[in-house]
C-alpha cells in the first residue's frame, strides 16, 4: 500500500514537474530565450513590406513600386465568398478556438500527419508574421518554431477580433512569388478588386494557398481547375455552398484576366523614370518606395495612357514590316553621306555588351576567336510584335535582329496646366529598358525645331502669317565658315507667305526667316527655346539649328509646344500631385509649377494659326481626314537628315503631344523618301491616339476651338485683305501675296 501511494506520488511530483518545465519552456520562449520572438507592441500593430500604389488623375491604380507586391485590404473590401473558401479549406473550426485547434492537433499527433497537419488560420498568420525574424534550421528548429508559433496565435487571438485575423492573413499571404496579399493576388489573376472575386474565382485563389506554384492557375492550369473544385466541394461539406451550386460551377472553366506582377501595370516607362524622383524624395524624407505603402497620385489619364499605349502598338505593327520590306536582306546601317553600309557595325555593338567582356576574359583580347563564339546558336527569348519568341539564335544574329527594330516616344501634355496626361517610353518595357521620351532622350528633331525660329521671329520682328519673303537661298557665316541651307528636293523661287513657309516645312523660307533676326539670330532662338523649356546650354548656337540640326526629346519638344497652345504662357510639365502615407495622410502637395510668358496672346495665336494651317494645306493635311479626328487641330512634322527620326507634333487646346519614330541607333535609317519621312513614321502614333480619347465613350476628348486673343484682328490671317494692320496694338505693313 505504502508502495502504491510512493508511486503515485512519484507520478503526481513528475507530472508537476513536467508541468512547470513546461510552463518554464513556454516563459522561456514568449522572452525569447530560444530565439527572437516579436514584441507586443508588434504584434499589436504588425508591418508588413507594403507596396507603394501609384494613381492617376481618375484615381484609377497605374501601377505599384514594391519588393512584395502587397497592397492591404479591409474586411469590407473582400468579398465574403473569400471568407467562405478560406474557412471551409483552412480552418473549419476558425470561430471556435482560441488560435489552437487542439482537436485537430490530436488528429495530426495520432495519425502522423496522414491526415493533414493541424495548423489553425491563426498559426498560418503567426507563421507569415514570425517568418521575418528566424528562418528554422532542421527539424529541432522546426519543432521550435512551431512551440513559437503557438505562442504567437494565443497572443494574436487575444488582441484581434476574428475579423482582423482573417484579414491580416489574406493581406500577408502569398500567392506566388511576386504578389503577396489578396488585393494583389485578385489583380494579378483576374484583374479586379478583391471585392469583385466571384465565388469559383474566390475558390481558385484560396486553393493556391496549399502550393502556390503547383496550383497557380496561369502555368498549372489543369491542377488550379481540380483544386479550386475541391475547395468548392469543401464549401459544400460544411454547408457553405448548395449542392446545386457546385454543381453548376464545377463545370466553369477557368477565366483568368491575367495582369503579370512583374509588368507594373500601364505607364512602366512613367513608372521608372518617376521611380528616380521619388527615390529621392523618400531619402529626404525617411520612407522607403519600396516597404512604406504610399499612395503616389500623378497627373496621368488612365484613359489618354491606354489609348496612347495603343496608339504606338497598332502603328508600330504595321510600321516595322514596312521598314523590313523597304531594305530586304540589304543593311539599314548606313553613313549619311554616301549612304554605304557602316562596317563591323554588329561587331562593335557586340563589344559594348556584357557577354563580350566575359568572352573576353576567358579567351583573352582576341576579338575574331570572341567573334567566332558569339556566331554560335543558343537558347533566347526574344522581342516580336507577334509575342515573345523562344528561339535559338547566336548572339552575332541577334544583335542584328535587335538593331533593326525601331522604336517610339510619345507624350501628352495639358498646356493649360502642365500636367503629363500620357507618356509611352517604348515598344515594350521587358526587353528595352531605355526611355524614349524623359529629357535625356534626346533625337534630332528635324522640322519640328522650325517653329520656335518663326516664334523668335514674330516676337521681335513682329511678323504676320502674311508676311512675304523671297524663296531663295541665303548665307550665314559663323566661325568663319559659311552655310547655305537648301530644301532637300533642290526647288526654289518665287515669294512665299510666311505660313505657306511653315505648312509645306520648307528649308528656304525659314532661312530667310532666320536670317531676319540678324547676326545674333542663334542667340536669339536660343534664347527663346530655353524659355520654353529646352534645357539650358545644350542648344548650339549656330545658324543650322534652325532646320532642327540640334538633338531634344519628346517632354521637352512637348513643353515648348505648350506655350503656343496656352496664349503664351509656358508652364512647366510635371507629373505628381500629392503623395500620402499608408493611412491616407498627407505628406506633400505639390504646387504649380514654373511658368513665364513667353508671347503675348496675339503672337501666340499667330503660331497656333500657322500649326492649324500646317494640318489643314500643309505636310499633315491627312491627319484630320484619315483618322477621322475633329476639332481645332494643329501640328508639324519632322524628318531628320538621312531619315533616321521621324517626329511629329500635334496640338490642341488643351492638349499638346511629342511623337518620335527610329531605331535605337541613329545610324539605322528608314529607306525610301516617302517611307522616311515624319507623316509615315510618327503621325499615325497621333492620329490613332486623338482618334482612339474622341471615339472612347467614357472618355470623348474635345478638340475645342482656340481661345481667339483680346482685340482679334482678322486680316492678320487674310492675305486677301489690306496690308495695313496691328500686333499687339503697334501698327505694321503686311506684305500681301493674293493668296
Amino acid at each position: 500500500m505504502f508502495r502504491e501511494f510512493r508511486f503515485i506520488k512519484s507520478i503526481w511530483i513528475g507530472f508537476s514537474i513536467c508541468i512547470v518545465l513546461g510552463l518554464l519552456f513556454f516563459i522561456g520562449v514568449s522572452k525569447g530565450t530560444f530565439g527572437d520572438m516579436p514584441e507586443v507592441a508588434e504584434l499589436e500593430n504588425p508591418k508588413n513590406s507594403l507596396s507603394s500604389e501609384i494613381y492617376g488623375e481618375d484615381g484609377v491604380l497605374i501601377g505599384t513600386y514594391y519588393l512584395e507586391n502587397r497592397t492591404n485590404s479591409t474586411y469590407s473590401e473582400i468579398s465574403p465568398n473569400v471568407y467562405k473558401a478560406l474557412i471551409a479549406t483552412e480552418d473549419i473550426r476558425f470561430y471556435g478556438h482560441s488560435g489552437i485547434d487542439m482537436r485537430g492537433t490530436l488528429r495530426a499527433i495520432l495519425s502522423f500527419g496522414s491526415e493533414g497537419g493541424a495548423s489553425t488560420i491563426t498559426q498560418q498568420l503567426s507563421k507569415n508574421l514570425f517568418s521575418r525574424f528566424e528562418k528554422p534550421k532542421g527539424k529541432l528548429g522546426r519543432i521550435m518554431q512551431k512551440f513559437k508559433e503557438w505562442i504567437i496565435s494565443v497572443e494574436l487571438e487575444r488582441r484581434y477580433t476574428k475579423k482582423e485575423i482573417l484579414v491580416m492573413y489574406l493581406n500577408t499571404v502569398p500567392f506566388s512569388g511576386l504578389s503577396f496579399g489578396i488585393s494583389a493576388a485578385s489583380r494579378e489573376f483576374f484583374d479586379k478588386s478583391p471585392k469583385d472575386l466571384t465565388i469559383e474565382e474566390s475558390a481558385v485563389l484560396v486553393g493556391m494557398l496549399k502550393a502556390n506554384w503547383r496550383y497557380n492557375p496561369k502555368y498549372n492550369a489543369d491542377k488550379s481547375l481540380s483544386r479550386r473544385n475541391t475547395v468548392l466541394n469543401q464549401m459544400v461539406k460544411y454547408d457553405l455552398l448548395s449542392e446545386d451550386s457546385f454543381n453548376t460551377l464545377k463545370t466553369i472553366p477557368l477565366k483568368l484576366k491575367y495582369r503579370s506582377a512583374s509588368i507594373e501595370g500601364m505607364a512602366p516607362y512613367f513608372k521608372t523614370y518617376m521611380g528616380e524622383y521619388l527615390k529621392k524624395w523618400c531619402k529626404e524624407h525617411n520612407y522607403n518606395l519600396y516597404r512604406s505603402g504610399l499612395k503616389i497620385y500623378t497627373t496621368i489619364n488612365s484613359e489618354m495612357q491606354q489609348q496612347a499605349e495603343m496608339a504606338v502598338r497598332k502603328h508600330m505593327t504595321a510600321f516595322q514590316p514596312k521598314f523590313e520590306k523597304s531594305w530586304g536582306k540589304e543593311k539599314p546601317w548606313r553613313y549619311i553621306t554616301d549612304r554605304k553600309v557602316i562596317p563591323n557595325f554588329i561587331e562593335d555593338a557586340l563589344k559594348k555588351t556584357e557577354r563580350y567582356r566575359i568572352l573576353q576574359a576567358e579567351l583573352g583580347n582576341n576579338p575574331e576567336k570572341i567573334i567566332a563564339e558569339l556566331k554560335k546558336p543558343v537558347k533566347m527569348t526574344l522581342f516580336s510584335w507577334n509575342g515573345e519568341k523562344d528561339t535559338f539564335m547566336s548572339p552575332y544574329d541577334s544583335m542584328s535582329y535587335i538593331k533593326k527594330i525601331l522604336h517610339a516616344g510619345f507624350i501628352a501634355i495639358d498646356p493649360q496646366t502642365g500636367y503629363v496626361k500620357a507618356w509611352v517610353g517604348g515598344i515594350d518595357h521587358k526587353f528595352f529598358k531605355y526611355d524614349h521620351v524623359n529629357v535625356k532622350a534626346r533625337r534630332q528633331v528635324g522640322s519640328t525645331f522650325k517653329p520656335l525660329v518663326y516664334a523668335t521671329a514674330i516676337d521681335i520682328n513682329k511678323f504676320t502669317p502674311c508676311t512675304e519673303f523671297p524663296r531663295e537661298r541665303t548665307a550665314f557665316y559663323s566661325g568663319g565658315q559659311e552655310w547655305s541651307p537648301r530644301n532637300f528636293d533642290g526647288s526654289s523661287g518665287g515669294i512665299w507667305t510666311m505660313w505657306k513657309g511653315l505648312a509645306l516645312s520648307d528649308n528656304l523660307i525659314t532661312a530667310q526667316i532666320m536670317k531676319s533676326l540678324g547676326d545674333d539670330a542663334p542667340d536669339l532662338v536660343v534664347q527663346f527655346a530655353e524659355r520654353v523649356g529646352i534645357e539650358k546650354n545644350t542648344l548650339p548656337k549656330v545658324p543650322s539649328i534652325c532646320l532642327g540640326t540640334v538633338e531634344l526629346s519628346p517632354f521637352e519638344m512637348a513643353s515648348a509646344y505648350s506655350a503656343f497652345a496656352n496664349k503664351g504662357m509656358w508652364i512647366e510639365p510635371s507629373f505628381l500631385t500629392r503623395i500620402e502615407d499608408k493611412d491616407g495622410n498627407v505628406l506633400e502637395e505639390f504646387q504649380s509649377p514654373k511658368h513665364d510668358q513667353v508671347l503675348s496672346e496675339e503672337k501666340a495665336y499667330i503660331m497656333v494659326n500657322l500649326l492649324e494651317r500646317v494640318v489643314n494645306r500643309g505636310t499633315a493635311a491627312g491627319v484630320k481626314w484619315k483618322y477621322e479626328i475633329e476639332g481645332s487641330i494643329g501640328g508639324k512634322t519632322g524628318t531628320t537628315q538621312g531619315a533616321a527620326d521621324g517626329w511629329f507634333m500635334g496640338i490642341t487646346k488643351n492638349l499638346v503631344c511629342a511623337t518620335w519614330v527610329g531605331a535605337d541607333d541613329p545610324t539605322v535609317r528608314i529607306r525610301g523618301a516617302a517611307l522616311g519621312q515624319g507623316s509615315q513614321m510618327a503621325m499615325p502614333i497621333y492620329g490613332y491616339f486623338m482618334h482612339g480619347i474622341q471615339k472612347n465613350t467614357t472618355f470623348k476628348y474635345k478638340a475645342e476651338p482656340f481661345d481667339l486673343p483680346e482685340n482679334y484682328n482678322p486680316d492678320l490671317f487674310n492675305c486677301d485683305k489690306s496690308k495695313s494692320s496691328q500686333i499687339d496694338g503697334v501698327p505694321i505693313e503686311v506684305p500681301g501675296l493674293g493668296e
